[in-house]
Formats: structure tokens, C-alpha cells, sequence
């Protein structure tokens, strides 16, 4: 075996390594999504679960109320039924907007506010939220690093022999971007 031979030999191992290290992690980082998204829907799936136990607490308290507590079950099947992740996260970010709603109302009610047991949903859907919120920031991170390993070189060549897409991250749509505005809210539902 001659120095050329051995030289051809060394280099094709080399990128067998390269090959190898390039496929495996891009299959970690769509593990990792996978995983991420997955545990999203389990919060969610907790969350859609709590919401039947606050709509009955809140029903007989907020008669004038109904459309908003309509709303944020009808939300809830829409995300529950929901395949496609784009309209899954567009009926997200609208039902948690209507939930931030339902919790602006119950300022207007003594006796709700008091409710140990509303208090006790409150508190549970509050924990969940924020377990949501983390979960998708780090799904977003997971999903960018993946993203990126999809069109830096020479993860891409990989990428696009595996058929790997793009994913989408969570996001929030503009109009839910701007703080609430109490006063408006409650002028629009003619309280003063």
C-alpha cells in the first residue's frame, strides 16, 4: 500500500465522520422539535382541560358576559380539532387573548373574585400559561437552530436529501402585540 493509498483512504474516512456528525445532528434537532412541539401540545391539552371547569365557575356570575365565554370554548375546539401547526398557532394566540379578556372581567364581579374554587382555576390556568410561554420560547430556539442547520452549508445538502422543511416558529400577530388598554376595554363594553 502506497502514501497515496493511505492518504485516500484517511480522507474518505474523514468525510464519512463529517457525513455521519452532519446527519445525526440534524436528526437530533428534529428530534428536539418534535419533542419541544410535543410537549407543547401536552400543555395545551392541560390548559383545554381546565377551561370546561372556569367556563362552569364563570357562567353563573357573568350573565352579560356570555359571547366572550362562547368565544373561549369555541376557541377551544378549534385548537383542540386543528391538524395544520399554522392554524393551531393562530387559534393559540387568539384563544389566550380571550382568556387575558375573561381575566379583565372578573375584576368587575366581588362575589367571582372570592370564589376559592375560581381562585384555585385561576391560579393553575395562570401556572399553566407560564409553562406554555416557556415552552414555546424554547421550541422557537430548538426550531431556529434547526432552521439554520437547514440552510447553512453543508448541513443543507443533508437537509434537502433527508426531504427536511423549514418550521415555523411561535409567534405573536401584531394587533396582540400592543398593551391592553383597560379603560377602552371597559368603555367598549359600556362600564364606566
Amino acid at each position: 500500500m502506497n502514501g497515496y493509498a493511505v492518504y485516500a483512504l484517511c480522507a474518505m474516512l474523514v468525510i464519512l465522520v463529517i457525513l455521519v456528525a452532519m446527519y445525526n445532528g440534524l436528526i437530533y434537532k428534529k428530534n428536539q422539535v418534535d419533542n419541544i412541539r410535543a410537549s407543547i401540545d401536552a400543555l395545551l391539552k392541560k390548559r383545554f382541560d381546565l377551561i370546561p371547569n372556569l367556563v362552569e365557575a364563570v357562567k353563573q356570575y357573568m350573565n352579560y358576559e356570555s359571547k366572550l365565554i362562547k368565544d373561549v370554548v369555541e376557541l377551544r375546539s378549534k385548537a383542540l380539532s386543528s391538524n395544520d401547526l399554522k392554524e393551531k398557532l393562530k387559534v393559540e394566540n387568539e384563544l389566550e387573548g380571550k382568556l387575558k379578556s375573561l381575566f379583565v372581567n372578573f375584576e368587575n364581579y366581588p362575589d367571582l373574585k372570592a370564589s376559592n374554587n375560581l381562585l384555585q382555576l385561576q391560579l393553575e390556568l395562570s401556572d399553566i400559561e407560564s409553562q406554555i410561554s416557556a415552552a414555546r420560547r424554547t421550541y422557537n430556539q430548538v426550531v431556529t437552530d434547526f432552521n439554520n442547520a437547514l440552510e447553512m452549508f453543508p448541513t443543507n445538502i443533508m437537509a434537502s436529501l433527508l426531504g427536511y422543511n423549514r418550521q415555523e416558529i411561535f409567534s405573536i400577530p401584531e394587533n396582540e402585540m400592543k398593551n391592553v388598554n383597560l379603560k377602552d376595554l371597559f368603555e367598549e363594553r359600556g362600564q364606566k
